[in-house]
């Protein structure tokens, strides 16, 4: 037994030498891509000692597994261990590579997305081809190699000894060295697994408030309660004013004004002096799953992000009272809106117009494609911005309109790419002033043209607004949804700090704010101009977290902001001028620099606080305690259950993936069961509000049904959402067919005709439809047109025969 002992060790030792590997191969390549480390030496033992004691964690865990297995077995408990040990290898170099690109080690947000938003992400960063996945081959091999060589060696003998020794002198070194702790040198597999369990743990340890009478809505509070700060700046028309809201991917305050990375955004550098300016504004999310909710309705967290609470809360938000005051609401993005669950948020407060992805004729539009795997997140801001000025003719006023562009991300690919690198090549040999050094703006070089190319578009765009006769009652509001990520942070508030702009010709004159807020802020300051200049009329009561914006051109925080790093984690928190992050207490200098800090008395106030806050929102959005169930939460109806309903439900969709759940509802509905379709059809769309196919097949059901009129709606509503994919325009060609509509069937083949569809057997159904209405000179030429390419097609002869 003392024999398979020494080898379970030398097989622990195996494991060590590959992390340690995967670790050079991180130091390697973070040196080669031009990123600086600062102290080589520092990072190599902190690394060791971190992966040693890694290590010595899992050697004692699996261990109690070996030692049963090994009493009865002879090589089955070394292969075991062996096999889980090769996948161990393979999770920390993915863990690895993710740190790589992302500069942060991943950790319990990964609970916050699902399986699709993952591998959309991943791809959006990773490369496909066979040597991006070799190491994942190279690195087990190393390991079992070093198995094998290991156990020749005379190290063998004394195995046991000296890993008790090595793990005696780590555990001590590791407690007298309080920074090899830091993120930046933990082994990234135990940096994940503490993070995961340390987000249970808090999750457990929130306190189950239970409230009623007064205090049942705890963030409820008067309107009235939120200043105007805003009318004294503003020269007051006679008709409301469009709000233009440009949310700009990544645009962190490091590289707007003077600060770290100044010079990449000459545009907006330019707006500065024009506008009120903040930049010391942070958003409360540090991605962008969270910029909707805080932006717009000034909303709490939950667990992992507001829209992903399963059940909506009620809430009201600057669209939906906007909507109620007779304003146009609209959304212009490049990507899936689906993506984050935006498209959740924007459809329960009623936006009107929702432009993305799928709203793009890509003969029109060039989209931005990854040229290393060819996965493309959508169209490009220049695009983005493009399509909004087309657009935005066909609403009236007044309108608010939120853009929100896609471009200053991972995998940094748009067109003209090759320009704006030359573009930074100009600004480095320019006289431009910047405070960033040559060496980490080249190593960042597709960052930083991206940025430029970002800052040109908003140009683009605001000097075709500039045209439009709505220009001079236009107020337009310019800020970041957070930090990007691939440049290294220079401290713990860095991801959330972005830039506020405010620019209007209706201002009376410019002003730089110091002043600390957040986008929880914006709401209730933007609505309480609005209600006080403009007769804009607000509910008797709101629970906007925001108190609203701070205008003091001196630094000072008169809020308390609870920050959401990624899904799933609220471990920062600012009070005054302090911020809470980790357990940790910093002081937040007129920078926005911070520097760590010991001090009780604020330690214990700002703990307080950060505690009561994450109660309070964990009971409102467990408990819909948000807002109370008034006529002014209710904007768009939604789909609710019996609890019948319910219960069928989770019989037919347990351990179902949402495709799998389509497919089975199709089936159904293939089997006559179409009313048991029909609502796993409702109950996807309530999670996925745009999986077209669902409402196609639901569509469907209904005509089958005779249903017509539902039958419309439904497919309509898919249109709307995907106007350029030809299954819609099948069904519903075939139900106008069957329903004798044959005018609403030639409205429809003619928008199939403007939209350019390509599509056989929807050119049938439009020909059938035209020949219907006796125009036969159209329905010849379609026929003819398909006939060139399926000239045997019996449908389509019987068809051209029946017209002459």
């Amino acid at each position: 037994m003392n024999k398979k002992i020494s080898r379970y060790v030398l097989i622990c030792f195996s494991l060590l030498l590959t992390f340690w590997l995967i670790s050079l191969y991180e130091l390697s390549a973070t040196l080669l891509s031009g990123k600086e480390i600062i102290s080589i030496p520092k990072y190599i033992s902190f690394k060791f000692l971190n992966h040693f004691f890694t290590v010595l964690c899992i050697s004692i865990f699996f261990f109690p597994l070996f030692y049963l297995v090994a009493r009865k077995k002879n090589k089955l408990p070394m292969r075991i261990i062996k096999v889980i040990f090769v996948l161990l290898t393979i999770i920390e170099f993915a863990l690895t590579k993710y740190s790589l690109t992302t500069l942060l080690n991943l950790g319990a947000d990964l609970l916050g997305y699902s399986l699709n938003d993952i591998y959309i992400t991943v791809t959006a960063s990773e490369s496909t081809s066979f040597l991006s996945f070799l190491p994942f081959l190279i690195f087990p091999a190393l390991f079992l190699a070093s198995c094998f060589f290991l156990r020749k060696s005379i190290l063998s003998k004394y195995a046991a000894r000296l890993f008790m020794a090595i793990a005696l002198i780590v555990i001590i070194v590791k407690f007298a060295f309080s920074d090899s702790s830091d993120a930046k040198f933990q082994n990234k597999m135990y940096y994940f697994t503490a993070d995961v369990i340390k987000f249970q743990v808090e999750k457990s340890e929130v306190k189950a408030i239970k409230m009623d009478g007064n205090n049942e809505y705890p963030f409820l509070k008067s309107s009235s309660e939120t200043p105007d700060v805003l009318g004294p700046l503003f020269t007051i028309g006679s008709e409301k004013p469009n709000i233009v809201v440009i949310l700009v991917e990544g645009l962190g305050s490091e590289f707007v004004g003077d600060k770290n990375f100044s010079g990449f955004t000459p545009y907006l550098d330019s707006l500065i002096p024009e506008s009120l300016f903040w930049d010391n504004f942070l958003s409360n999310t540090g991605r962008t799953f969270g910029a909707l909710p805080s932006l717009f309705a000034s909303l709490p967290f939950g667990e992992k992000g507001f829209l992903e609470i399963e059940e909506t809360p009620r809430h009201v938000s600057l669209f939906s009272i906007l909507k109620k005051n007779g304003y146009s609401t609209s959304f212009y993005s490049g990507d899936q809106s689906s993506f984050d669950k935006k498209i959740n948020f924007l459809e329960y407060n009623g936006v009107e117009n929702i432009i993305d992805e799928n709203k793009y004729d890509e003969g029109a539009y060039p989209k931005s494609v990854n040229g290393s795997n060819g996965f493309s997140w959508g169209y490009s801001d220049f695009e983005i911005f493009k399509k909004t000025l087309e657009t935005l003719g066909e609403t009236k006023t007044p309108r608010l309109d939120l853009i929100s562009t896609l471009t200053i991300h991972e995998p940094f690919d748009f067109p003209l790419k090759d320009q704006y690198l030359m573009k930074v090549d100009s600004v480095l040999n320019s006289s431009t002033k910047i405070n960033a050094s040559a060496k980490k703006v080249t190593a960042h070089k597709e960052i930083f043209a991206s940025i430029l190319y970002a800052d040109a578009s908003v140009k683009m765009f605001m000097e075709a607004y500039k045209k439009r006769p709505e220009y001079k009652n236009t107020i337009f509001v310019i800020t970041g949804d957070h930090r990007l990520i691939p440049i290294a942070q220079k401290d713990k508030i860095c991801r959330f700090n972005v830039p506020f702009f405010i620019y209007s010709p209706m201002l009376k004159k410019p002003a730089k704010m110091k002043a600390i807020n957040s986008h929880f802020d914006f709401t209730p300051t933007i609505l309480a101009f609005l209600a006080n200049n403009y007769n804009v009329s607000l509910p008797k009561e709101t629970a906007w977290l925001g108190t609203g914006i701070d205008v003091s051109k001196d630094f000072r925080n008169v809020h308390k902001i609870p920050l959401m790093r990624y899904k799933g984690s609220i471990n920062d928190f600012v009070y005054k001028d302090y911020l809470y992050s980790g357990g940790a207490l910093y002081k937040i200098k007129q920078d926005l620099n911070t520097f760590k800090i010991s001090d009780e008395k604020i330690m214990t106030e700002i703990t307080g606080f950060y505690q009561e806050f994450k109660s309070l929102n964990s009971y409102v959005t467990k408990n819909d305690k948000i807002y109370p169930k008034t006529a002014d939460a209710i904007v768009v109806e939604q789909i609710e259950f019996t609890p019948e309903q319910v219960t069928k439900l989770k019989e037919l969709t347990a351990n179902l993936t949402t495709d799998q759940q389509f497919l089975m509802a199709r089936q159904k509905a293939f089997n006559g069961e179409r009313e048991t379709a029909r609502l796993v059809c409702d109950y996807i769309l309530k999670e996925s509000p745009n999986y077209v196919d669902v409402r196609i097949l639901k569509g469907r059901t209904f005509a089958w049904d005779g249903k017509y009129a539902e039958s419309e709606k439904e497919l309509l509503s898919a249109l709307k959402r995907s106007p350029y994919y030809d299954d819609i325009y099948l069904a519903l060609l075939d139900m106008y067919w069957w329903s004798s509509q044959d005018d609403k069937a030639k409205l429809i083949a003619e928008k199939a005709l403007k939209n350019k569809i390509k599509n056989d057997d929807v050119a049938f159904k439009m020909a059938r439809a035209y020949k219907t209405m006796n125009n036969i000179k159209v329905a010849t030429q379609i026929l003819d047109s398909i006939l060139k390419k399926q000239p045997k097609n019996a449908e389509y002869l019987k068809l051209k025969k029946s017209l002459k």
